[in-house]
Parts: structure tokens; sequence; C-alpha cells
């Protein structure tokens, strides 16, 4: 069972930084910096356990700066605001998706039906290529 992530502690450990933005927008991408990037550090955050963090880490290993922080960035919209909510909302959703706890996966095998299905298609494609053979 996955728990629920306190955002108000969340954002203790939350830095943001913002720049202008490239692409479409006019004269508003030169003039205001809407482009959000949100960096989390892992590492003081007081929301996780150890082993919750460890398995962040894990999973999320290619987010990861070199200095430790978790990296999101947000450019969506023109408001800086609303590109700051969406950016919390991209990293509590990756934090949850993080922690929660996978299935093991049970081994199964092909039907006995299954198999023969199979057998019989690739039966039934090679008789098809020999019939366009050219009888001499």
């Amino acid at each position: 069972m996955v728990r629920e992530i306190d955002l108000e502690r969340l954002t203790r450990n939350i830095f943001f930084k913002t720049s202008r933005s490239g692409g479409s927008g006019g004269q508003n991408v030169n003039k205001v910096a809407t482009k959000v990037e949100l960096l989390f550090d892992l590492n003081s955050s007081d929301v996780f356990t150890d082993e919750e963090k460890n398995t962040i880490r894990e999973r999320l290993e290619s987010r990861f700066q070199a200095d430790g922080f978790l990296q999101i960035i947000s450019q969506e919209t023109r408001s800086q605001l609303e590109n700051k909510d969406v950016a919390l909302k991209k990293l509590a959703t990756l934090l949850y998706e993080a922690i929660k706890v996978r299935k093991k996966r049970k081994k199964t095998r092909p039907s006995k039906r299954a198999i023969q299905a199979r057998l019989d298609s690739k039966r039934k494609q090679s008789l098809k290529k020999i019939n366009r053979k050219r009888v001499e």
C-alpha cells in the first residue's frame, strides 16, 4: 500500500529557478521568465524513509543531477505560476510512481492450444510460399 505524499512537507526541499522559455510566444517569450526548473533535494527530505529514498534513487537514477538534485523542467504554459504548479504535480506523480510497490511477475507458459495455433499459422505461411514457386 502506497501512502499519499505530503506536498506541504515536500516543498521545504524544493528550489525553483526561472528563465526565459524558448519556442513560440512572440515578444512575451523574450521579456518574461516563464520557464520553471524545479530542483528537489531528496537527501535532506524528511518526507521519505531511508528505504523509500533508496528506491527513489534506483528508479529515477537518470533524472538526478551530479549534485544529487532531482530536476524537473516545465515550460508548457505562458504563466510562471502555472508552470510551477505543473512542475510540482510532475514531481508528486514521479515520486508516487517511484515508491509504489510493484507486483512480482508470475511466470506463465503458453497453452497447448496457443502453441498449436502458432505452429499452424507458420505451416500455413510456409505452404503459401512453397506454392508461389515455379514448377519446372
